[in-house]
Order: structure tokens, then C-alpha cells, then sequence
């Protein structure tokens, strides 16, 4: 019996080596996404209690290497604080450009912190509504000039900017309307200037307002738990799945 089973696997081994090249060369390869993550502390992955942890670009990896691909992925400019000023100084560097121009694959979350402080002076009365206009209007602009650096570097790559979603739904509840005004103008002008430069905006604060408890757990901070991470990742996914299909 065991003469005839070595028998009968010299006979496979032997029809797969006479397998034409052609069928072999129809076997998949892995595929390769260069991808670099910009942004501030929600790319960075800071948690609830400020530890440093995996963000939503993080998770966006993850499901590439679910879909069996191979990823070479750059976060060097995904940081706690960043405004679009920082970014667009790390756009300077030769080291990011070069990634930039290797990149299939940009995500950007990029503006809170540069409005966040105007309102947080509106609240306690030490700014106008002009001051806030005038915030938005300054980031826009940059994150504009942003987009239309990458649009030089590398006119190829698909880029994907995030809207932001409410980081304070459980305070200053008088407030509420407000910060859901400021957030809406926020957004509309982010999807503006991203839609004018080519390129995929992905709003997130529907989704993470369905359940403002589990995704923003401590409510004296605006970063998100790790669901809320994957949430993000997971709107983000719902973009570039469908890219990826066409």
C-alpha cells in the first residue's frame, strides 16, 4: 500500500510540472499599497485617558492585510496637536514628499485644533463669531493648499480627507446647537475644498453620534475609544472599497 501511494504522488507531482506556464502565471500576486497617513491626534491614535494607541489609519492597514494585501505604511506625520500649519511644514520635508510620491493611498484628518481653541474662546466670551468665520475660513484654505501640494507631488494617489465628528456631545449641553453649527460649517467647508481639488471626503459624525457613549467614553476628552477608531476606519473602508472596485 505504501509503494502505491508514493506511486500516486510521483503521478501529481509529475502533472503539475507539466502544468503550462500560462496556468501559472494566472495565480495572483499580492498586491502592494504604499499608504501615508496624515493628520493629528485621531491618525496618531491617542485614547480617552491620552495614551498613545492605534487610530483609524491603523485599522484602515488591517483591512487591507485582510484583503491579502502587502502594505508599506508611513505615519510620521500623524501627531497629537498638529494644525494645518504643522502639516504644511512637514510638507516641506524631502522624506515625506518621497513618500508622497510613492503613495496609492493618502488619508488626512487635519483642522480641529486650529478651530477648536476660537471656539473654546467664544464660550467664556473672549472671541466672536467672526473670530470663528474667520478660523474656518484660514483652515480651509490650508487644508486646500495641502491637497494641492499632494496634487503636484504625486497627481495619482487617491486621497481621502475626514470630516469631523462632534468631540464634545456630553458637555456644555446648552452649547449643543452651537458646536453642531460650528462642527456642520466646519464640514461643509472641508467637503468643499476637498471636492474642488479632486479629491474623496468621508464624513464621520453621523456615524459616531449613533452612540456617543461607546466611542467617546471619557467626556472631559475628545479622542476616541478603540471602536470608535474602527468606526472611522470603517467609513473610510466604505470609500475605498468601492475605488477599488472601479
Amino acid at each position: 500500500m505504501k509503494i502505491g501511494k508514493q506511486f500516486k504522488s510521483l503521478i501529481m507531482v509529475g502533472a503539475l510540472l507539466t502544468l503550462p506556464l500560462s496556468a501559472l502565471a494566472n495565480v495572483p500576486e499580492k498586491k502592494v499599497i504604499d499608504y501615508v497617513a496624515m493628520g493629528d491626534s485621531l491618525a496618531a491614535g491617542i485614547t480617552p485617558d491620552g495614551d498613545d494607541g492605534l487610530g483609524y489609519p491603523d485599522y484602515i492597514k488591517q483591512r487591507f492585510e485582510q484583503s491579502q494585501y502587502t502594505i508599506n505604511f508611513n505615519n510620521d506625520s500623524a501627531k497629537g496637536g498638529y494644525t494645518t500649519i504643522d502639516l504644511m511644514k512637514d510638507m516641506e520635508n524631502e522624506s515625506l514628499r518621497d513618500a508622497i510620491k510613492e503613495a496609492e493611498l493618502i488619508t488626512i484628518d487635519i483642522g480641529a485644533n486650529d478651530v477648536l481653541p476660537v471656539l473654546n474662546a467664544f464660550l467664556v466670551q473672549r472671541a466672536t463669531p467672526e473670530d470663528i468665520d474667520r478660523a474656518i475660513e484660514n483652515t480651509t484654505a490650508n487644508i486646500g493648499e495641502i491637497l494641492n501640494e499632494i496634487e503636484g507631488i504625486n497627481p495619482n494617489a487617491k486621497v481621502y480627507v475626514m470630516g469631523y465628528y462632534n468631540p464634545m456631545p456630553h458637555i456644555l449641553p446648552g452649547h449643543q446647537p452651537l458646536i453642531e453649527q460650528l462642527l456642520e460649517t466646519l464640514n461643509g467647508a472641508i467637503e468643499q475644498v476637498t471636492d474642488i481639488n479632486g479629491d474623496t471626503f468621508v464624513p464621520t459624525a453621523k456615524v459616531i453620534a449613533k452612540d456617543p457613549d461607546t466611542y467617546l467614553p471619557n467626556p472631559e476628552d475628545i479622542h476616541l475609544s478603540e471602536e470608535g477608531y474602527q468606526q472611522i476606519a470603517k467609513e473610510f473602508w466604505k470609500k475605498i472599497d468601492k475605488s477599488k472596485s472601479n
